[in-house]
C-alpha cells in the first residue's frame, strides 16, 4: 500500500488535531523545548511539533520528504506567527552538520523511517549529551467506540491497510535506540479526550494513512459519505470526544 500524506495535505493541516499543549509541558520537565535550544523535527509533516517547541522559544528546524505537507507547515506558522526553518529532506539524510542539534524529535512518524539509518543519522547530528524524544497522539479503539466503528469502515474501503487496533504505546521504538547506543531511556503515556464534531472527525480520518493517504479521491468521497451516515446513526452526539493517548520515549545520545 502506498502512502502519501501530501495526497492529503490540506485535510491533513485543517482536521489533524496538533499534539496536545500538555506534551510540551511534559517534554519540557525533561529539558526539552527550552528557550534558546536547537530542535531538529525529523517528519515534522504540517509542523505541529515544531511549531510547538518554537512558539516556546526554540530555534527549530522542520524536516520532511513532502512538499505539499511542507507548503501547509509554512502557511500554519506564518498566520500563527511562529518561526520554523522548513526543510526538504529525509530522516536518514537530514543534510545538517554534524552535532548540531541540541535536541531531535520526531512525532507519529517512526514507523514510516528506515528506522537503523534514521538513528544513526540522528546520532550523527546529536551534539554530546543531545537528546531524542519520539512522541505519538493516536486515536485509542475500544469497544463501541466511535474509534473502533471508524476502523472497522476503513478496513472495509480499504484490506490493506494494517494500523488498527493499536493502543498507542511502541515498545519497539526502544529497542530501535537502544540498539543504537541511547542512554537513560524513559517513557510515559497518559490519555486524553479530544473533541470533534462530525465534520472535523470525518476531515480527520480523510488525512490518515487508510484513506485520503493511500485512496483514490474517488473512493474518499465515497467512503467519507458512508462515514457521515455511521456517524449520524450511532454517535449522533454533535461533539464526539474521542479517545486518545500520548506516548513518548526520551533518551540521551550515546556516549562517543
Amino acid at each position: 500500500m502506498k502512502i502519501d500524506f501530501g495526497a492529503t495535505a490540506v485535510d491533513y493541516a485543517k482536521h489533524r488535531a496538533g499534539f496536545p499543549s500538555s506534551l510540551f509541558n511534559k517534554l519540557s520537565e525533561y529539558g526539552i523545548g527550552l528557550p534558546g535550544q536547537n530542535i531538529v523535527d525529523l517528519g515534522t509533516g504540517t509542523g505541529t511539533l515544531a511549531r510547538g517547541f518554537a512558539d516556546r522559544g526554540a530555534y527549530v528546524i522542520g524536516i520532511d520528504p513532502s512538499v505539499s505537507l511542507l507548503e501547509q507547515a509554512r502557511q500554519l506558522s506564518e498566520s500563527a506567527q511562529i518561526k520554523v526553518d522548513y526543510r526538504v529532506a529525509t530522516a536518514e539524510n537530514t543534510e545538517l552538520p554534524d552535532a548540531s542539534a541540541d535536541v531531535v524529535t520526531a512525532g507519529q512518524c517512526w514507523h514510516w523511517f528506515d528506522r537503523g539509518r534514521a538513528v544513526k543519522e540522528i546520532t550523527r547530528i546529536l551534539r554530546a549529551n543531545g537528546t531524542i524524544a519520539i512522541a505519538h497522539f493516536d486515536w485509542i479503539p475500544l469497544k463501541g467506540n466511535v474509534v473502533e466503528a471508524t476502523e472497522q469502515l476503513i478496513k472495509a474501503h480499504n484490506p490493506a491497510w494494517n494500523l488498527a487496533g493499536g493502543n498507542g504505546l511502541y515498545p519497539l521504538w526502544l529497542q530501535d535506540i537502544g540498539e543504537g547506543g541511547f542512554r537513560d531511556i524513559r517513557t510515559f503515556s497518559y490519555d486524553v479526550f479530544v473533541s470533534y464534531t462530525h465534520e472535523d472527525w470525518r476531515g480527520r480520518i480523510r488525512a490518515s494513512a487508510g484513506v485520503g493517504a493511500s485512496l483514490t479521491p474517488e473512493k474518499v468521497e465515497v467512503f467519507d459519505r458512508e462515514l457521515a451516515v455511521l456517524l449520524e446513526a450511532k454517535y449522533p452526539t454533535p461533539i464526539l470526544q474521542v479517545h486518545h493517548r500520548v506516548w513518548a520515549a526520551i533518551a540521551k545520545s550515546p556516549q562517543p
